[in-house]
């Protein structure tokens, strides 16, 4: 009786699954702060792909691992680089399978940071306008290796703009850009920092990504990419931000989507172990709350068993 009228359905198409392929590894590596999470190799994760494709899920993001890092991030704009060789793999087999690549500069960079980094003293900068220009080099890059819709995760001011209009001039009009248009400086980044090899040498993110106590900025921001013209609008991280999800989806009404970010799913899945919480009915309470809030689109590290969890 209760499903009759249930308001809020989840379907394996509302989910993202994220994945880590590193240029270094032949196999895969566990991530010890994330059960169940890997590394994994080219050919691996063609491998994973596939078999997110085949439990259901129409999109998987892309997050790349190189061998060599500097000052300018070449790897992630690199012609051949890991990203790059990934998604023409990927294509290669799984040709309609969505693919979003991460568009940052964190783990291709020596110092860790999203963006080029000017040093004065014991104070850093990170430069917007030089960080946007390798941005948008990256964006194209993936573009040409077949990508289906560009992530940008930076929070670097106008990049959205400045990477729609590369990609409609180099004939990429039908490339998507997925905005990372709330992100928030978070406590919940750090297994992800191990997962990605990205945590910064020095300082920390917080000049660029946005204060936890602000809502009104959000929208702001979101506001603004929306102009740029991002295709879809996140809000990163989920359930600590789940009012400013609300407020997007409701002020804007543009595809909105949510990241469960990786420290969120490592708590649920040390709860779990512990036996403090049912890990299926902790996780379906939560995705079912996010798409409640207004998540058309889920980043969860879980897509792969809610696939099979609300088949069922």
């Amino acid at each position: 009786m209760r499903n009759l009228v249930r308001e809020t359905h989840l379907s394996g198409h509302d989910f993202i699954l994220p994945l880590f392929v590193s240029e270094k590894l032949e196999q895969r590596r566990p991530i010890a702060s994330m059960p169940g999470v890997f590394q994994l190799s080219v050919k691996e994760i063609v491998d994973e792909a596939r078999r997110a494709q085949d439990l259901g899920l129409q999109a998987v993001l892309l997050f790349g691992i190189p061998e060599h890092k500097d000052e300018q991030a070449s790897g992630a704009y690199a012609e051949n680089g890991i990203v790059q060789k990934t998604l023409r793999a990927i294509k290669s087999k799984c040709p309609d399978l969505v693919t979003i690549t991460d568009v940052c500069l964190c783990e291709y960079m020596s110092h860790g940071h999203c963006g080029v980094t000017h040093i004065d003293g014991d104070h850093f900068q990170v430069l917007n306008d030089e960080t946007v220009e390798l941005l948008v080099k990256t964006a194209l890059s993936h573009a040409a290796a077949g990508v289906d819709m560009v992530a940008p995760s930076d929070m670097m001011d106008g990049r959205i703009g400045a990477i729609r209009e590369a990609l409609d001039a180099g004939g990429f009009d039908q490339t998507g850009i997925m905005s990372y248009a709330a992100k928030f400086a978070s406590a919940f980044y750090g297994p992800f920092r191990e997962a990605a090899e990205s945590p910064p040498q020095f300082g920390d993110r917080r000049s660029y990504q946005m204060d936890y106590a602000n809502a009104d900025e959000a929208l702001r921001e979101v506001a603004l990419d929306i102009e740029e013209g991002a295709d879809i609008v996140m809000v990163k991280p989920a359930l600590p931000y789940i009012d400013i999800l609300w407020r997007v989806h409701e002020r804007f009404g543009k595809p909105t989507a949510v990241y469960h970010v990786s420290g969120e799913y490592a708590m649920i899945k040390a709860a779990a172990e512990k036996g403090v919480v049912d890990e299926r009915a902790a996780v379906l309470e939560i995705m079912t709350a996010l798409k409640r809030a207004g998540a058309d689109v889920i980043i969860t590290y879980w897509a792969r068993e809610l696939a099979k969890w609300v088949r069922e």
